[in-house]
């Protein structure tokens, strides 16, 4: 006969669901985890442990060795003594009571000094550890409002020291990059609330006429027409730029000559319009890149180099390739306004237009565009793993360099 026990017992282990073994070790208490202070301290003491007990060992072993070896036979005296027995027996009893002696003040003085090597251990583990607590507490307060804080750990350049640069510099490029994405942002909600205003403004002007003509409300789509394609021209314009600041995943082997002859076709009107003089120089450069996002960059560049350009001024186009091969080069050249060599790096930033800059409004007599293309121009060279770089012309205009790994 069964006392049902067994049964129970196997029920009452899983009526809640979970395997007894389960249970039992989420009861059991959990050990903080150790810090690395704690770690480095504990295998100080270990090792220094370790050896000090091979240093009592050799010690007591070799003393033991010394007292107890035999004399030699030139020492041994040719007549006995008849208490030499007796004195044989009692110089053995005071070497062993000595070596014990000895094994313990070892032992005693071992632990004494295993003991003060981890309270030295845990200092100086803790003076070594100090930039890496400076760097967590760091790390724990970073937020897009005290980006601008750095460590600068002084001290020797270790790794620590390596550490704590390195930390400095990925906060500096984080700030910089929150800095870049506030002021994209309000640009370009400035930016598309400009041709949402001016729609607006037109429907409200004609729907408050009293009696509208077919002539007013023609016009009034016009602006509206007009306002529109600017928007979606930004629009487009801001999803090329978030699409060239993404790694290139899908290179393909061309040529940079080919690409800037393409991109000349698309301006061909425009500089006849102008009456630009041409200077081509498309020599081939070998690159592995997305093809499309170079076109567009290649584009950007000639567009602005029209449009900021005087009539009948000088447009020029170069590729070549530089260092042996290594790198693919596209140069654009042109006339215009003499710029300030101070401020021609801020060209590349998202909606800048040179000397129609205003974050106001559009000034008067600006050169249509978004303020876009150079700034698309530099993320497509940074995806690459490229750059770009402008220079301000003496004689006026700017010189655009594109540089490609091969």
């Amino acid at each position: 006969m069964s006392d049902g026990s067994g049964p129970r017992a196997a029920r009452g282990s899983i009526e809640d669901g979970t395997p007894r073994s389960s249970r039992l070790r989420r009861l059991r208490p959990r050990l903080p985890a150790m810090t690395l202070r704690t770690r480095l301290t504990l295998t100080y003491a270990v090792l220094f442990t370790l050896g000090g007990c091979v240093l009592v060992l050799a010690m007591t072993t070799a003393f033991y060795h010394e007292i107890f070896r035999p004399l030699p036979a030139h020492e041994v005296p040719s007549r006995l003594d008849p208490d030499h027995d007796h004195i044989v027996g009692l110089s053995d009893q005071i070497r062993d009571a000595a070596a014990s002696r000895l094994l313990v003040i070892s032992l005693v003085l071992l632990a004494v000094v295993v003991a003060l090597s981890a309270l030295a251990g845990w200092w100086v583990a803790g003076r070594m550890l100090r930039p890496l607590a400076a760097i967590t507490a760091a790390a724990r307060r970073a937020g897009d409002t005290t980006l601008h804080e750095r460590l600068r750990l002084p001290g020797p350049d270790d790794e620590l020291k390596e550490l704590g640069d390195t930390f400095d510099a990925m906060l500096e490029r984080l700030d910089a990059a929150f800095a870049a994405q506030r002021r994209f942002v309000a640009n370009a909600s400035h930016e598309l609330r400009t041709p949402l205003a001016l729609t607006r403004a037109a429907v409200e002007v004609t729907v408050a006429k009293p009696a509208v003509t077919e002539a007013q409300w023609r016009a009034m789509a016009a602006d509206v027409a007009d306002s529109t394609e600017r928007a979606q021209h930004l629009i487009a314009a801001l999803l090329v730029l978030a699409r060239s600041e993404q790694r290139v995943t899908d290179p393909v082997e061309d040529d940079l000559a080919d690409i800037a002859a393409e991109a000349l076709d698309g301006i061909a009107a425009a500089v006849r319009a102008r009456r630009l003089r041409l200077r081509v120089e498309l020599d081939p450069a070998p690159v592995r890149a997305n093809v499309a996002l170079l076109g567009i960059a290649a584009a950007n560049l000639l567009e602005n180099a029209v449009r900021h350009n005087r009539d009948g001024g000088l447009l020029r186009v170069a590729t070549a390739a530089a260092r042996e091969g290594e790198q693919a080069v596209l140069t654009v050249a042109n006339d215009g306004p003499v710029l300030d060599p101070r401020h021609v790096g801020d060209l590349f930033e998202p909606f800048h237009r040179g000397v129609h800059t205003r974050r106001g409004a559009r000034a008067q007599g600006a050169p249509e565009g978004s303020g876009l293309g150079l700034s698309i121009v530099r993320a497509v060279a940074r995806a690459h793993g490229g750059q770009v770089t402008a220079e301000a012309r003496p004689e006026g205009g700017l010189t655009v360099t594109l540089r490609l790994p091969a």
